[in-house]
């Protein structure tokens, strides 16, 4: 029987789903159809059984299917890249992290070295100040006699302050030989005392002399021992190496 034209037009509107449920439906009823052509005296009438209603198959279907797991395999493919993404960006982020806190421990480090370092300088800085303020104390209140074995001894104190070479020994020695001990010897006869400038004092030191070599710290008297003793010990540093290496006249 031909299909009329409302048949036609709903057969349009049938889904993949709803062709391949119809198919199935015939297919049973195909069969139904088949068994109930039997005879009741179990004789099998072959020639009038109903054939079977063709089926139809979609390649659609498989069409979906493999664009399904295809789109499935790309989504989990993303996943684990993106997974990767983010894992070498969180291994990047926490070595960062650990240079950074490296490095600003480095710099606390060097802050500190650098710091106690300026401490200690300024530690021992104060110490030889504390030092030197001591030194000059004691000496400020170091008391002497008032003879040539004192006059030798602070004299001897003040040149080590200054630098000045020289020996208890060397200065005994020639002050003896040129005085005697006598702090206000003059020499009347030599060749300075005929050029009109005799020497004078401890250690027979003539004015230019004793001018010229004065020790800051003593008296500006030719005549005051240790002013006296000092200024010579200080020309013949000069001259001689040492009042040590002074033998004679000088």
């Amino acid at each position: 029987m031909p299909k009329n034209s409302s048949t036609r037009g709903h057969s349009r509107t049938l889904t993949r789903h709803h062709k391949i449920a119809i198919a199935g439906v015939a297919t049973l009823g195909a069969a139904a159809l088949a068994f109930s052509a039997v005879p009741s005296n179990a004789e099998t009438t072959t020639s009038e059984a109903a054939s079977p209603a063709h089926v139809a198959y979609s390649s659609e279907q498989i069409k979906d299917v493999k664009a399904s797991v295809t789109d499935r395999l790309a989504a989990d493919s993303l996943k684990t890249e993106a997974a990767k993404a983010r894992a070498q960006a969180k291994a990047a982020a926490e070595a960062a992290a650990k240079k950074k806190a490296a490095a600003a421990a480095a710099a606390k480090k060097a802050a500190a070295q650098k710091k106690a370092e300026a401490a200690r300088k300024a530690k021992a800085a104060a110490s030889r100040s504390a030092k030197r303020a001591a030194l000059k104390k004691a000496a400020a209140t170091k008391t002497y006699a008032n003879n040539l074995d004192g006059w030798i001894k602070h004299s001897l104190d003040i040149m080590k302050a200054k630098g000045i070479p020289g020996s208890y020994s060397g200065l005994y020695r020639n002050i003896m030989r040129e005085s005697s001990g006598n702090p206000n010897a003059i020499n009347g006869w030599d060749i300075n005392a005929i050029n009109g400038v005799p020497s004078k004092g401890l250690l027979q030191v003539i004015p230019p002399t004793f001018n010229a070599y004065h020790v800051s710290g003593t008296s500006w008297n030719i005549y005051d021992p240790v002013a006296n003793i000092t200024a010579a010990a200080n020309y013949a540093a000069d001259k001689y190496g040492s009042i040590d290496n002074v033998n004679s006249a000088y």
